[in-house]
């Protein structure tokens, strides 16, 4: 299981971290992702972590947000900092080994 929290309403250039909590065994060898869903569009991908830490991100994200894992909680984080009114999505985490989803977390940025 997959849990999302952290999204909520912020204005532009303002910051947020989700968190993704995992009930998962051998979380800590798992590759995670975090992928983001706007209204009417299909679902995208964000960034990865690997069980090792290697990060990558979509060119949307890059020197924005920040993906990061806490294996002794399992525990992934994304930290979006400068968000933009197209950043608004749901978004989701995603264990790849086990292709399981999260219930989302709405992000909404707005004036």
């Amino acid at each position: 299981q997959l849990v999302e929290s952290g999204g909520g309403l912020v204005q532009p250039g303002g910051s947020l971290r989700l968190s993704c909590a995992a009930s998962v065994p051998f979380f800590s060898s798992h590759t995670m992702s975090w992928y983001r869903q706007a209204p009417g569009s299909a679902r995208d991908w964000v960034a990865n972590i690997s069980g090792g830490g290697d990060t990558f991100y979509a060119d949307s994200a890059k020197g924005r947000f920040t993906i990061s894992r806490d294996n002794a909680k399992n525990v992934m984080y994304l930290q979006m900092n400068s968000l933009k009114p197209e950043d608004t999505a749901v978004y989701y985490c995603y264990n790849v080994h086990r292709n399981l989803w999260g219930q989302g977390t709405q992000v909404t940025v707005s004036a």
